[in-house]
Order: structure tokens, then sequence, then C-alpha cells
């Protein structure tokens, strides 16, 4: 499957100043597999050992850090020489207590050598005191698929590269087909095994199976890395998000996971899922005023799905009420329409993502930095929509353009812009 993050990497390898990488992101984004193609496709040699299968990297990197003798075990250990030419992969490298710090002597001792690194949980190690190899490393986010890799992933190029030409008008006479996806996308998600086998077998049925699994997946990595008297609550916080997000105010309420409760109980909960990738927080600024940094309210805040897939299985929603007629855009509050915007803002660089809400009651989904702009985004589920919030927002800030994102057709106005809601990722790239 066409992974964008794909370029990313050729980037780091053709870098002068290229440091050993590290790829960032939950389970089961695909992280193995990008770094097997990338190896296979871009390197004469690839030299790929699992940490959590193969038991002797662990005593090979935790002895010292003599870099000869390190290359020398790894090359024992898989059979295969390292040089310039080998891309050396350590994949789940938090199940080496000093994995993450060796890494700074590669590229201290050994720059030439290319050395790509990934672990499901490195959140969660390094608040365990691993210590890290800062202005020694180069780091990558993976997210799930866009809707544009999804796009792609289901035959659909065309479509994708309509898009990202922004012509508005083609745009327009495809829209029942882009509806039609995004349809699927909604229920399907990114999480690339789910997406393969929706691609391969097209059977709703299994798609859930995986989804489950994968939310399992999750469970058992709290069992088997949180803290015992955190585990329920870590729980507990994952259980609320879909009530939270069909919430009419989405901020995040601690009474919707149990009747008195305070942020105290569940600050070291939010903080394990999202180190650990599973969930995305975003928070709250009183001023949209750069920076955006400056006004935030921490005690405010969302919490979204890493996936829209995933929220999806977690709310048990139909697939008939997901993949026929108008109810995943108008139902639900508009839950699965916010949450897949955000998803697809996380897989853009450089972005800083908010919301605000005024004392009127008005609110904006999402106020984002980018670079030296802000950006006011309103996002509606249906056709006929109004943006007082909007409308308010930037009467108090004209130097700004707000952005609508709408199941409605482009549209520009003075003050705003209306997109069509599946061309979000394309606006902001």
């Amino acid at each position: 499957m066409k992974r964008r993050i794909y370029s990313k990497l050729l980037n780091w390898k053709k870098s002068q100043n290229r440091k050993p990488l590290i790829l960032e992101g939950a389970r089961q984004i695909g992280k193995t597999w990008i770094m097997k193609e990338f190896g296979r496709s871009e390197y004469k040699k690839m030299i790929y050992i699992n940490c959590e299968d193969e038991p002797r990297v662990a005593p090979l990197l935790s002895l010292d850090f003599d870099i000869e003798r390190i290359v020398l075990g790894l090359q024992a250990i898989s059979g295969i020489k390292a040089d310039e030419e080998t891309l050396i992969i350590l994949d789940e490298i938090q199940e080496v207590p000093r994995g993450l710090t060796a890494l700074k002597y590669f590229y201290e001792k050994a720059p030439q050598l290319h050395v790509m690194v990934a672990g499901s949980l490195l959140g969660i190690t390094l608040h365990q005191g691993t210590s890290f190899p800062v202005g020694k490393v180069d780091l990558i986010p993976m997210h799930p698929m866009d809707y544009l890799e999804f796009l792609d992933a289901v035959g659909q190029h065309a479509l994708v590269d309509i898009l990202l030409s922004r012509d508005w008008e083609l745009m327009g006479t495809m829209h029942n087909r882009y509806v039609e996806y995004l349809r699927q996308y909604y229920f399907v998600g990114g999480m690339p095994e789910v997406v393969k086998s929706f691609v391969e077998k097209g059977d709703l049925s299994e798609v859930r199976l995986l989804q489950n699994n994968i939310l399992s997946a999750y469970r058992n990595d709290t069992s088997k890395h949180a803290a015992t008297h955190e585990v329920i609550r870590i729980n507990q916080v994952l259980d609320s998000i879909p009530v939270q997000l069909a919430k009419e105010n989405k901020k995040f309420a601690y009474g919707n996971i149990k009747k008195g409760s305070r942020s105290n109980d569940y600050e070291t909960a939010i903080q394990w899922l999202k180190d650990s990738g599973i969930i995305h927080q975003v928070t709250k600024v009183d001023k949209g005023t750069l920076p955006l940094k400056f006004y935030e309210n921490p005690s405010s805040f969302k919490l979204y799905m890493s996936d829209c897939g995933l929220l999806g299985c977690m709310a048990n929603a139909p697939a008939d009420q997901m993949l026929i007629g108008e109810n995943v855009f108008v139902e639900f509050k508009g839950a699965f329409t916010e949450q897949f915007v955000l998803q697809q803002l996380t897989n853009i660089d450089n972005l800083d993502i908010h919301y605000w809400t005024s004392k009127a009651d008005a609110e904006l989904d999402f106020l984002i930095q980018q670079e030296s702009k802000i950006l006011p985004i309103e996002v509606k589920a249906e056709t006929n929509v109004k943006s007082r919030s909007l409308h308010s927002f930037i009467t108090n800030h004209p130097d700004l353009h707000g952005i609508r994102i709408s199941m409605s057709p482009y549209k520009e106005q003075d003050w705003m812009t209306n997109y069509p809601l599946y061309a979000i990722s394309a606006i902001l790239q």
C-alpha cells in the first residue's frame, strides 16, 4: 500500500546530516511494514531485528556502547555485514532498556551507517526513566492512513489526483463518489491491516473482527505495561470516548466516566493513552492570537481516537447506518465527522491543533496554527449549514479568513471559504 510517509524516509536517507531515525506511532499502524518496504526498495542490504523476538539484542546493546562490537554482533545475529548500503532496522526497540541510548553512539561513532528503529510504546518507555538521545536522532511520527491513502488503497488514484489539483469544479462532478468512499473510510478507518483486508475481501464482519483485535491488543499493552492501579482508569477513559464525542458539547467531562470523578483521578490515565498513541488530546485556547500555545487552557480539552474505524468499532456503530444513506453524517451529533477531520489534521506536518469557545457559547471545532498563520475551522456534517460561531470569531478577528468544512461544495466568500469535507487533507498539504 502506498504511504505518504515514504517520501519523508527518502528525505531522511538523502540528508547530509542524517541521524539514526526513530519512527513513532501506536501499535499496528504499519511501522514494521514501511521500514521493511523501504529497506527492500532503497538499499542493497537490510538487517531487520525484532528486539522482542531476539533475546540476544538486549545484552548486546546493554553491555557497553562500543559500536564496532555492536555492529559485529548484529552481523552475527543476522548473517549480514553492515556498510553504507545497508539499512539496519531495530524493531520494538522499547524492549531493550538502553536501546534508545545506543542510538547516540551510532550517530557519534558510525554516522555513515543507516539506522532506523521503531516501537509501539516508545512514549511510555521514555516516561520510565529511559535516557533519550536529545539532538542525536531524527524523529518522524506515523499515524493511521488518511483519506487520500485510503483512496489509493482502494484503487481510486484519479480521485486522489483531483483532490490534490484543487480543481473544485471537476471535484464537484465526482461528489457522490467521494462521499461513497468517505462512508467506507468512516467504517473501515485507516489501520493498514484492516484496510488491506477490506480491499482484498470486502468482508465487513472481518473488518470489525480485526478492529476488535487491535483494541484488545491495546488493552493487553495496558495490562502489561501500565501500573496495576492505573489499568482500570486507563480502560475507563478509553471506553468513555465514544460517549464524550456523541455529546453536543464534546468537551471531555470526567463525570461521564464515573459520577463524582475529578481530574486528579484520571490525569495519569489520559497521559498514558496519549503517550501510547491511542488517543489525541485537543486543548482549548482562550484567545485566537499567535502563538496559540500561550493561550492554552489545559483544564478544557477534547479526546479523540487515533482512528475513526476504531471509534466506530468501540461504539458498535452498525454497518448499514454508516455505509447506507446519510445517517453517518446526520446522526451521532457529528462525532464521526469531527473525528475524521482531526484524523486528517494529525497526518499533516507542523500543525498546532486546538479549539476555541466564547463566553456566549460560540465554538470553533478547531483553531489551528500553521507556522505563522492561524486557521479558524468550523466542521459541519450536513449540507444546509450556518456558521454563526465562525462568523462571530471572524467578526472579532477581521484579519483572519474562516474555513468551513461541510458536505456542501466549494464556495468562497469574503470572510469564509467552504470546502467539501472529503477535501480537508488536500487543503492544508
